[in-house]
């Protein structure tokens, strides 16, 4: 087979001797036994790409524990993806039961109305999770900008809310 390392004997032999730890590990990072699964899964096909290289190494496993924990910020950064469980599913689409909730929709089209750059600092601080100083890492400026900009984008986004009508009135207008 083309792209598979020439050692897949010694990848499947490190790959069988570690799975519970790494199974393990994967369920302590994230409290759920089918998340943890889809976590190893993920690591141990990026291991399969540089199984040369990490199967040289004096120390694999604390290779292949980083490439886990990575995974498992990758898929903390990404709420979108991740699948809702539910004890019962509900006969009927859930709704918001308060007042003061907006619908996704609306607050999508609101973030569509915000510069690029304020839009970026509020879905990687609110969105994503990250922290001022990553945020700032990551678009490539000071942390005092990003406080600013999201100070800014939230302001507008409250008073850009406070005008706009949910989806919900914006069916029954119409």
């Amino acid at each position: 087979m083309a792209g598979l390392p020439a050692d897949i004997e010694g990848y499947r032999e490190y790959v069988a001797a570690r799975l519970e730890p790494l199974r393990r590990t994967a369920y302590l990072l994230c409290g759920d036994w089918h998340t943890a699964d889809d976590l190893v899964s993920t690591a141990l096909v990026r291991l399969l790409r540089h199984w040369r290289r990490v199967s040289a190494m004096d120390s694999p496993d604390a290779y292949v524990r980083r490439i886990l924990l990575r995974v498992w910020l990758d898929e903390r950064r990404r709420p979108w993806r991740r699948e809702a469980a539910w004890a019962e599913v509900p006969d009927r689409p859930v709704r918001a039961t308060t007042e003061g909730s907006v619908d996704r929709l609306t607050i999508l089209a609101l973030l569509a109305e915000l510069p690029p750059r304020r839009r970026a600092v509020l879905v990687l601080r609110y969105f994503c999770d990250l922290s001022v100083e990553d945020t700032a890492r990551e678009l490539g400026c000071t942390p005092g900008t990003v406080k600013s900009q999201s100070a800014r984008g939230i302001e507008a986004l409250r008073g850009r809310l406070v005008a706009a009508p949910t989806s919900r009135e914006a069916r029954t207008d119409g």
